[in-house]
């Protein structure tokens, strides 16, 4: 490896990509050994520690906890302070060069309180990617002061997309240059992401910018496949989709278990990204059978008001939508305060409005926090002695629940199932195993009492059949047969929801809890909330590195970044069948003029062309 694949600038460093094209996979950890340490934040260059300013509190706010945090201008690390003030979670810290800053963390006391007791800390890690040299979240790569490992990792195929949505958290054009790696180097990270132990990723997410751009995406999943993930999903806005139908059955055939897709609401007002091409995705899904999630992105007062809307859109196709996963908005930038209040939704909102707007089927007791499940995976570790996935995250990053449909009604996990008494119980009889009980005692036990947690009279009819959900929870349980899991998903409709963190109410304690994770081209393995909310640190700064000019990209490709950019023909996707048929009962049509459905394309910044 010679110098000359390097060039060195005063403030960075990057690679002449272009020559990796065919390098083999073992080629690219040569690179990561040499670059990670070079590339790491360094304190006093890149960041500063301030630990000295202790944020006080006033004489109408009670403390929760201490935590530490940063300043959204200078990223330094920060005392920060949690605390109950009207009922609600703020967070506090001191910038010595940017004074106080103040942020709603969580929107109701009393369910923070709830989900707190529901808190399961990880093992940590037995091995990891980059040895303990910064304080957190400076040194993420893994490292040994992590305390979950992955449940989902995030691949980045590509940084370019067609479209340009004002609260992204990055594309090609506005970064500058092209992040693509090729298909070697992307196996090479896959294979690295898979050595981190107790046990090592399984779920895996293609993301973007939209990977759909990238026509050798049927190969990345192939690969992941034949690097161990057992479950693959593919991030898009499902424009491609709409179009394609050949690369949703590709795609399917390929491995994918499931597309996660861009919906942030059912009218082009709410939804301008891909409003008029979802129901051709869904079509074009549906007959390749592949199942979706749909994923809005929240924002206070522009589509909160559409939750119930977007849920009963979903319950409507629940034969290929397998869920949908809210995502309360992360504000990037700087911000004023009185402007990120206007758009500022935290999960209890959030679950607050869906009760609201469901007319009470899915209340707020109906939601419990991600690592509420992890009872079930230490009971199963206990049994097997193997371990197992657990989601361990930190209480305030989500939260669940699953509905069933019954006609027009819609009826969560939980007016049949005595969630809470059921999670405590197996906690409870893995404690035992882990002091020594004999295990099949306790099967024994549990067998008996399974009973005890369900009531069918409450059940959907269709659960009911032939003792159907109680073959369910026999199967998960006792023979630990995970078809069952899957099949009881298909019966259902997850809801969930995450809450990824911004640098106004970042928590170091929740990314050291982190789950969900992006494999880095150097081989390291970073948080979410350290990947997209420090980019100068961790996304930015090492794509980078490992990027194309858009020149280098354009000759290579020949193709124009600018001449990739969509250009949607609103009067014909409008009168389409499929249109008409997915959105008649959830919206009024024909009260929505044409004129409005181009303006809001055109505002979105997609232009609109006529037959």
């Amino acid at each position: 490896m010679g110098k000359t694949l390097f060039l060195e600038a005063e403030e960075e460093m990057r690679i002449r990509y272009s020559e990796l094209k065919n390098s083999p996979p073992e080629f690219f950890e040569e690179i990561g050994k040499k670059l990670r340490a070079e590339i790491m934040p360094k304190a006093g260059v890149n960041y500063k520690i301030y630990l000295k300013e202790e944020p006080k509190l006033k004489a109408d706010e009670e403390e929760i906890a201490k935590t530490f945090s940063l300043c959204p201008q200078c990223v330094s690390l920060l005392k920060a302070v949690i605390f109950k003030r009207d009922n609600k979670v703020w967070i506090r810290k001191v910038c010595p060069e940017h004074g106080e800053i103040e942020e709603l963390y969580w929107g109701e006391y009393e369910l923070y309180r709830k989900f707190k007791e529901w808190q399961f800390d990880g093992k940590g890690l037995l091995n990891s990617h980059v040895p303990l040299l910064a304080l957190c979240p400076y040194n993420c790569g893994l490292c040994p002061r992590h305390k979950s490992h992955p449940a989902l990792i995030n691949l980045v195929a590509t940084n370019r997309c067609d479209i340009s949505c004002w609260y992204c958290f990055f594309y090609a054009k506005k970064a500058g240059y092209v992040y693509e790696p090729t298909l070697n180097h992307i196996r090479y990270m896959l294979k690295r992401a898979r050595m981190l132990r107790p046990y090592p990723a399984i779920a895996l997410q293609i993301t973007g910018g939209e990977p759909t751009l990238r026509e050798d995406l049927v190969d990345i999943v192939r690969i992941a496949k034949e690097e161990g993930y057992t479950h693959v999903q593919v991030n898009t806005h499902g424009i491609a989709l709409a179009f394609n139908p050949k690369l949703a059955l590709e795609l399917r055939e390929a491995g994918t278990n499931v597309i996660y897709m861009s919906f942030d609401g059912v009218t082009p007002y709410t939804n301008p990204k891909n409003h008029w091409e979802v129901p051709y995705a869904l079509e074009n899904l549906r007959k390749a059978g592949l199942g979706v999630v749909l994923v809005p992105t929240l924002i206070k007062g522009y589509n909160d008001h559409e939750m119930g809307d977007i849920i009963r859109f979903a319950s409507k196709n629940m034969d290929i939508i397998r869920g949908v996963n809210i995502q309360p908005v992360s504000l990037t930038g700087r911000i004023p305060r009185k402007e990120r209040e206007k758009m500022r939704i935290t999960i209890p909102e959030v679950i607050a409005e869906i009760e609201r707007q469901t007319n009470g089927q899915i209340s707020k007791h109906d939601w419990y926090p991600v690592p509420s499940v992890a009872s079930i995976s230490r009971f199963v570790e206990a049994i097997t002695g193997k371990p197992q996935l657990t989601l361990t995250t930190h209480f305030a990053c989500g939260a669940a629940t699953y509905v069933f449909k019954e006609g027009d009604e819609l009826i969560p996990i939980t007016r049949f199932i005595d969630v809470e008494g059921l999670l405590r119980f197996l906690n409870e009889k893995a404690e035992e195993i882990e002091k020594g009980r004999n295990k099949y005692i306790v099967m024994l036990e549990l067998l008996y009492k399974l009973r005890k947690f369900v009531d069918l009279s409450k059940a959907p009819k269709r659960l009911r059949r032939k003792g159907r959900l109680l073959k369910h929870l026999y199967k998960i349980f006792i023979r630990h047969d995970y078809s069952s899991l899957g099949e009881f998903h298909y019966d259902s409709l997850f809801l969930g929801m995450m809450h990824f963190m911004d640098l106004y109410n970042y928590d170091v304690s929740r990314v050291q809890r982190c789950d969900i994770h992006y494999v880095m081209p150097d081989g390291r393995e970073v948080p979410f909330c350290s990947f997209n909310v420090i980019p100068e640190f961790y996304r930015d700064k090492v794509q980078r590195v490992f990027s194309y000019t858009l020149k280098e990209w354009e000759k290579l490709s020949g193709k124009s970044i600018m001449q990739q950019k969509y250009k949607r023909n609103i009067r014909k996707l409008i009168t389409g069948k499929p249109y008409k048929r997915h959105y008649a009962s959830i919206i009024d049509l024909d009260a929505i003029p044409y004129e409005d459905h181009v303006m809001a394309s055109k505002k979105f910044g997609v232009p609109v062309v006529e037959d």
